[in-house]
């Protein structure tokens, strides 16, 4: 039994309780069985996150298995992008890498069995023809006229099947269930099919390839696994699931356990849909930072930590319900408060000339990379030429404006106390430069000791900073439920992506790494983007407003 403090605990959790104080298990052993037909997404991240939590919470096993029965949408890439999320999320697989084409042979074997005990035939129905056969959820299906051919014809059809002597499409193997059954998924499902393609694992050993739902549960008892655990979708299926294990000679009976499939707002969670963006050019690719894949949000900022405490926020119901994205947001930002160090960038520039300044001085004044935890020091350049925002400036503001005003004093971050002196502007009225007066005794002090200076402004040297690529992140979707539009991609947010070409940053950031998060101190959190040739800055997630939309005074 696992010890049960400061564990997580769900109704699956108790099933597993249940089983291991009965006896009837011994231990636990969970597998995560994504198709590699597209990256993972957060949806994947939870049942990543339970199946491998739950094997080391119960000092069980977890494998790692690929489905892969659909070689025409698979591909080794894929199969590669999931192995390294698995690893970036924290999580390791037990033994070998499993794919269920490993067991093809074995899997022809039962479906063999099932021809043998009269419980499986070919069928050579079209497809409409299939689908009219088979009823619908009011009326029930009728026999396929192939339903009561002979065993050995049967056998000897399947076995033509697999020497490739039919076209694609030309038949199908079936179980014999019950065309009659209120559940669809039991009206003598197809459980091979022919498709002359090549497989990124067995290569062109094989024309027919047995379908999901036949060698999924195959593959879990193969496998010894106690719990297999599934998203609601596929509950009914559960009954096809038990049947083919009751039909074959395995003594392995896995228990299939439904919860609810995650849902999060403002973004789709279909590997279909998701694979359309790419295919469509409406995002980068797979790892673009606006997209719910692993990746993307591993190349947006967040980190493995915020994803599974996200994951344990959520839980682990049967109640299917939307998730805010606020609560992803809350769970990066909780973590990157606490970890992610302080840097100044100034992404809407407006010069700033302090004239008492010499104008061949370089100050170096000292700045800590956090308020409260002990992360060292860094140096900041301080010049006589500056940038700040150009938000962080008004010639006239009212009292709630706690920025730089005119003939007014500010505090810039970890420097001197400032005064607006006069401005210069272009021919339309533009502001382009801002001449100020700084008071060389107000380093250090607290702007509420002695001076009374409305706010505090960042900065960087005009002189001495770095340029950079930033970029701002909105909502990939305009609306919470993209998914239920009648074409989603209307539904596109044009503004959920805006490039910053030229960004003053402090010199520091040149030497960020990859995926390294900083707070840009007042603006929100931002990291080096993990692909770009060029210093890139991704934006994360706000400071405080939801995707960094800050209320202005």
């Amino acid at each position: 039994m696992a010890d049960t403090e400061n564990r997580p605990t769900n109704f699956i959790r108790n099933i597993i309780d249940g089983d291991l104080a009965s006896g009837k298990h011994a231990s636990t052993h969970t597998r995560f069985p994504p198709e590699p037909n597209g990256f993972l997404h957060i949806g994947h991240a939870k049942s990543i996150c339970l199946n491998f939590g739950i094997a080391q919470d119960y000092k069980g096993l977890c494998n790692l298995r690929f489905d892969d029965t659909n070689p025409e949408k698979e591909d080794i890439d894929y199969v590669h992008s999931i192995q390294e999320d698995v690893k970036w999320l924290g999580f390791d697989w037990d033994g070998e890498i499993c794919y269920s084409s490993s067991y093809f042979d074995k899997l022809y074997g039962y479906a063999v069995e099932l021809i043998e005990k009269g419980l499986a035939y070919v069928c050579f129905l079209s497809p409409e023809q299939a689908r009219e056969y088979r009823g619908t959820l009011t009326e029930p299906g009728k026999n396929s006229p192939h339903r009561d051919t002979s065993v050995e014809e049967n056998l000897a059809l399947f076995e033509k099947m697999k020497n490739g002597e039919f076209k694609e499409g030309e038949c199908v193997l079936r179980a014999k269930i019950d065309m009659a059954s209120s559940f669809m998924v039991l009206r003598d499902p197809i459980i091979y099919r022919i498709r002359f393609a090549h497989h990124h694992q067995t290569g062109d050993k094989w024309c027919i390839y047995p379908m999901y739902d036949f060698t999924h549960c195959i593959s879990d008892a193969l496998e010894g696994i106690t719990h297999s655990l599934c998203t609601l979708e596929f509950q009914d299926n559960r009954r096809l699931y038990d049947w083919v294990l009751e039909n074959i000679s395995i003594e392995c009976k896995p228990q299939q356990i439904e919860f609810s499939r995650l849902n999060l707002e403002y973004t789709v969670m279909s590997k279909r849909k998701l694979n359309d963006l790419v295919e469509n050019g409406q995002v980068e690719g797979w790892d673009d930072p606006r997209m719910p894949t692993i990746a993307g949000l591993r190349r947006r900022g967040y980190t493995p930590a915020s994803i599974r405490e996200f994951c344990k926020r959520i839980g682990i119901t049967k109640q299917d319900n939307m998730v805010e994205m606020g609560m992803l947001e809350a769970c990066i930002r909780d973590d990157l408060n606490e970890n992610a160090p302080r840097a100044m960038a100034v992404l809407d520039p407006v010069k700033i000339v302090i004239e008492n300044f010499d104008a061949d001085k370089v100050e170096m004044l000292s700045a800590p990379n956090h308020p409260t935890l002990d992360m060292g020091e860094r140096e900041l350049p301080f010049t006589r030429e500056i940038f700040i925002e150009r938000e962080d400036f008004r010639v006239e503001a009212n009292k709630k404006f706690k920025r730089l005003v005119l003939g007014k004093e500010v505090r810039l971050r970890n420097a001197y106390v400032i005064k607006a002196e006069r401005i210069e502007e272009d021919d339309a009225g533009n502001i382009t430069t801002i001449f100020c007066s700084y008071d060389d005794e107000t380093l250090g002090k607290n702007p509420a000791d002695g001076r009374k200076v409305k706010g505090v402004i960042h900065w960087v040297s005009a002189t001495h900073c770095i340029e950079a690529e930033v970029r701002q992140y909105d909502r990939l979707f305009n609306v919470p439920n993209p998914a239920a539009a009648e074409d989603f991609t209307a539904t596109l947010n044009p503004e959920s992506l805006v490039i910053i070409a030229n960004a003053k940053l402090e010199p520091s950031l040149a030497n960020a790494e990859a995926e390294q998060g900083f707070q840009f101190e007042r603006l929100g959190y931002y990291s080096r983007d993990n692909k770009a040739e060029t210093l890139t800055f991704n934006q994360t997630v706000g400071l405080r407003d939801s995707w960094a939309k800050i209320e202005k005074a």
